[in-house]
């Protein structure tokens, strides 16, 4: 079950946020991820709290008031191959949508074992 954060200036338009987290998702579920399988949370920060460098380690332009952080949270064991597909999804939908430039955006993979995982009711699966 992944668990997609997007970080962002404040002021972003509902669409440019839909579009960004529907290109996420269309990356995933083309993975493998189940198509219900949808958690995704926006942060929304000032220009005092979301502090980035222009075009450090290698964005090809600098980066503007349009970047954003993508925090995907994955249960341990995805290979580096899925990860790199997942990337290119992300990169190719956002490239087809107006107003997003893939040079905006930053990718992070995170991992975490099961039994740090309850979906609900205090359960564990899988542990």
């Amino acid at each position: 079950m992944p668990l997609v954060t997007m970080t962002t200036l404040k002021g972003k338009s509902r669409e440019f946020k839909s579009s960004v987290l529907d290109g996420v998702h269309a990356a995933l579920v083309a993975s493998g991820v189940p198509e219900t399988d949808r958690f995704q949370r926006v942060l929304e920060l000032e220009p005092d709290d979301f502090r980035f460098d222009a075009s450090y380690p290698d964005a090809a332009s600098p980066r503007d008031e349009n970047f954003v952080l993508i925090e995907i949270l994955l249960s341990v064991g995805r290979s580096v191959k899925v990860k790199k597909k997942i990337l290119a999804d992300i990169t190719t939908h956002l490239s087809r949508s107006p107003g997003i430039d893939p040079e905006n955006v930053m990718v992070c993979f995170k991992e975490t074992t099961w039994e740090n995982w309850s979906f609900a009711g205090g359960r564990q699966i899988h542990v």
